[in-house]
């Protein structure tokens, strides 16, 4: 896209000034995804109903496109207690290690089949490509649905070709770059937010927050294990020495952590989470009912 005329190009401007400039690039970009929202809706659906069943996510882009797939893909074990194996990165060319991401790679087609073929039947692809046309992200869409398996598809204009192979088409139409053709600055931006408001809703559906708090996370350092502590106090009103207690129990599961804390024995509170499908409010309610 060529950049308007409206002023002087960024380069031409005082670094304050193209600071500015830039900020409300990323403004706009952000505010561009909320016409995306029933696209984003019908995407968490997927997501949520992929993973409930055990399968995974599989998120295929090249450059910049591919390291918003990698940042959210990476931090859903964490915050959501996800199988590492639930989460796939196809990044063309593979994720870069050493900072070196030649474009060559989105135009190799090679990978598509292999990529699709490693997918199981409860799988699904979430498939990006800023201008919507990248070769690389239509050659892994179109493998993905020949093995009649779902495509979620993203691309920052409408009416791209990559949607043809969607079953979910989310159009993000952004603003000419203040930096012609570099789609780190606002394409990305609305990719990162776009993406995070997917699998964070789909977390929410799965029952993986709780009052807001992160209750299925996974507590595997010092810093998160403190969280941990906190969410099973705030939860229950016990004292955090009940609440580190209750999590050594558990091995620390802080769902279950939860449950243990407000005195239930560890082997009930397992079985009352498989049997409110691992969501902690009925589970909380059940419990109240049966102590009144």
């Amino acid at each position: 896209m060529k950049q308007t005329r409206d002023r002087a190009p960024i380069d031409a401007l005082p670094g304050a000034d193209a600071l500015s400039v830039m900020l409300a690039s990323h403004i706009a970009a952000t505010e561009a995804v909320r016409g995306a929202l029933p696209a984003l809706a019908a995407a968490a659906d997927l997501v949520a109903g992929t993973l409930s069943k055990g399968g995974a996510l599989t998120y295929a882009a090249a450059g910049s496109s591919g390291l918003m797939a990698l940042s959210d893909a990476s931090e859903l074990a964490g915050t959501f207690g996800l199988k590492p194996a639930q989460t796939r990165i196809a990044m063309a060319g593979g994720v870069p290690i050493d900072a070196d991401m030649p474009g060559d790679t989105e135009d190799d087609t090679g990978a598509a089949d292999r990529i699709a073929a490693a997918m199981a039947p409860h799988d699904l692809a979430i498939v990006i490509s800023a201008s919507g046309t990248t070769p690389y992200a239509l050659a892994v869409a179109r493998a993905v649905r020949a093995r009649n398996l779902p495509v979620i598809a993203m691309a920052n204009v409408a009416a791209a070709p990559l949607f043809d192979l969607a079953d979910v088409a989310i159009a993000i139409p952004t603003a000419p770059e203040v930096v012609e053709g570099s789609t780190r600055l606002g394409a990305g931006t609305a990719q990162k937010v776009a993406l995070n408001m997917i699998t964070t809703l789909a977390g929410i559906q799965l029952g993986h927050v709780h009052d807001g708090l992160m209750v299925n996370l996974r507590p595997d350092n010092i810093k998160l294990r403190a969280r941990a502590a906190a969410i099973v106090t705030r939860i229950t009103g016990v004292s955090p020495a009940i609440a580190e207690q209750a999590l050594e129990t558990t091995g620390y599961d802080t769902k279950t952590a939860v449950l243990v804390a407000t005195g239930a024995e560890l082997a009930e509170a397992r079985q009352l989470l498989a049997d409110h499908d691992n969501r902690l409010r009925p589970c909380l309610e059940r419990r109240a009912a049966s102590t009144n």
